[in-house]
């Protein structure tokens, strides 16, 4: 297929409630769109980036020059048999993972609608439903918690993951186990923690969580290796991973038993599947993690978690939990007993919905081939 043109967006949404981690709280997003136009057949990306460098140093404003000026011009023009091709084109541009998923994981789409594939069955997923949690920021409130895991475990949600940091850890995990002994309860730290707080983090232990996720430094695999050896709760890496290469490095360390797999910060799905096969290969479970997409981003981590050791409950919930309306038609929706079905229909299953798209859009950029 050929890369004729492609569109970059930015679109402001607000967030039906703010979600607050470890290091700042959101109210709305500024979120980045691909468009990828080839042959009659638009994909469509979403750069999983945030507003500011915090979680990563990549952000919105740094992802849109970085595909304007290398990633598109790299691609633009080309004709590709397959979207496994990006990586390579890619490659002369170091990191900025984010804005290459984007840009290659449209190109997954574009080649799934022209094959006229579900995008699930062109990435080699097996699923035909996947299993949903939910990610809960941190609260106003103990009370404005429990409140909200209420609500989601009434709506059948699989696994809650609270957010922590220091003076909003035990004392909140405790309150929960109070209310509900047996529900599968996680806990993500964003690296709000150092290896000096090890004592701090051992208490952890005693809450029977499924794993405690990215407790120390973002960049750090080797002192994760020495703290799991302390605890008893499985660590689960996020920020630490972006490559097969560092899920390797951890799996052969012993520094977590649990991966979380964001197609974005691995640099797109031919990266992430090639985390998965190393995973799976060192019997390591892995998930699904969330970065507040719309639904463009959404439909993408449902095909994603189709593959076979995605054998945990993913950040991937209803489109509801954050939207008023979403980028997508049908809406994300998760069944009572806390499942995604999965469609047959070509790309990704759900339709975008150009017309909101456009009403949302506050910045547009077309590059065409020639």
């Amino acid at each position: 297929m050929k890369i004729e043109a492609i569109t970059l967006r930015e679109i402001h949404v607000p967030l039906v409630h703010f979600f607050e981690t470890s290091f700042h709280r959101l109210y709305s997003r500024r979120i980045l769109l691909v468009t990828v136009h080839c042959e009659g057949v638009d994909g469509w990306g979403e750069a999983v980036v945030g507003e500011d460098p915090f979680y990563s140093s990549e952000w919105i404003d740094s992802a849109w020059p970085t595909l304007i000026h290398y990633l598109i011009p790299a691609i633009l023009g080309q004709r590709i048999e397959s979207a496994r091709e990006c990586p390579a084109l890619f490659s002369k541009v170091r990191a900025h993972r984010m804005a290459k998923a984007a840009l290659e994981n449209a190109v997954w789409d574009a080649e799934a609608k022209q094959k006229q594939q579900p995008l699930w069955k062109l990435l080699g997923g097996t699923r035909r439903e996947i299993l949903c949690g939910v990610s809960i920021g941190i609260q106003d409130s103990v009370e404005q918690l429990l409140d909200k895991i209420h609500a989601e475990l009434a709506a059948g949600y699989r696994r809650i993951k609270i957010k922590v940091k220091p003076g909003w850890d035990l004392n909140v995990l405790e309150r929960i186990r109070s209310r509900w002994a047996d529900i599968t309860l996680s806990c993500d730290a964003n690296s709000a923690y150092t290896l000096d707080q090890v004592e701090h983090l051992r208490k952890f232990d005693q809450f029977n969580l499924l794993m405690i996720e990215q407790p120390l430094w973002n960049d750090d695999i080797y002192y994760h290796a020495r703290l799991q050896k302390e605890l008893r709760t499985a660590i689960c890496l996020d920020e630490s991973i972006v490559s097969a290469r560092s899920a390797a490095f951890a799996a052969e360390t012993g520094a977590c038993r649990i991966i979380n797999v964001k197609v974005g910060r691995v640099g797109g799905f031919s990266e992430a599947l090639a985390v998965h096969d190393v995973c799976h290969s060192h019997k390591i479970p892995v998930w699904c993690g969330g970065m507040l997409e719309t639904g463009i981003g959404r439909s993408h981590n449902i095909a994603l978690s189709t593959l076979a050791n995605f054998s945990l409950p993913g950040d991937v919930s209803a489109s509801k939990r954050y939207w008023k309306e979403d980028t997508i038609e049908p809406e994300v929706e998760v069944s009572p007993n806390g499942m995604i079905a999965v469609s047959d229909d070509p790309g990704t299953g759900y339709r975008v919905r150009p017309d909101l798209i456009e009403e949302l859009t506050v910045r547009k950029e077309t590059l065409r081939a020639g």
